[in-house]
């Protein structure tokens, strides 16, 4: 399935591609300026979500916030991945070296791609992240290194519901990075400073292996 989308071919061809997810009501140019802080010499490609709820942009239906459609969320992370595939060879840059940078409902498919499709992204830096399934039996090994960012006060993801991403990430193997912040749901430049040096350390030993 298409999805609107900006693509933006980088200075070093050595970096990882970014895959750019928005948050709710977002859209693909949303995360762009955010791209150029943490890598600004990598291409990426930004994705808007294909679902509408009352007009604003998501990556999958919900039943009420914080309750998420696990059939629409499964459909959609399929079609998600499928569209980053095709994408590569539209563009040509490596599918299996691609970062996601995503940001509350970006951030949640982000997660349950890394849960349900192996080595869809080679990392991931999580922002504003929740569990996107309850109990979710992770299909196979994560081997994958994974910044997760939250808020202590962040009212729409409680800290317990990113610690339970934060758990059953490890579980399954992932190299996890946590961060947190003192504030709520909005991102903040702290984030974005610690979404840099990870990708730079990320980037770094990609290309020393």
């Amino acid at each position: 399935m298409h999805h609107e989308h900006i693509y933006k071919e980088g200075n070093d061809p050595s970096l990882p591609t970014l895959i750019l997810l928005h948050g709710t009501g977002g859209d693909e140019k949303d995360l762009v300026p955010i791209a150029k802080m943490i890598a600004p010499n990598a291409s990426f490609l930004s994705i808007r979500g294909n679902v509408s709820e009352n007009g604003m942009n998501r990556f999958f239906k919900r039943l009420a916030e914080g309750v998420f459609d696990k059939e629409d969320l499964a459909k959609r992370t399929n079609e998600l991945h499928s569209f980053i595939v095709e994408a590569a060879k539209t563009y040509e840059f490596d599918a299996k070296r691609t970062v996601a940078i995503g940001y509350s409902n970006g951030a949640n498919i982000a997660a349950n791609a890394l849960y349900t499709i192996p080595d869809a992204l080679s990392g991931a830096i999580l922002l504003h992240a929740m569990q996107p399934q309850e109990a979710v039996q992770v299909n196979s090994p994560i081997h994958t290194s994974v910044l997760v960012s939250s808020g202590k006060r962040d009212q729409m993801i409680p800290s317990i519901e990113s610690e339970k991403l934060i758990s059953t990430l490890k579980q399954a193997g992932a190299n996890v990075t946590e961060f947190w912040t003192e504030g709520g749901h909005e991102l903040r430049r702290e984030e974005i400073d610690e979404a840099k040096k990870w990708y730079d350390y990320f980037a770094e030993s990609e290309n020393a292996r």
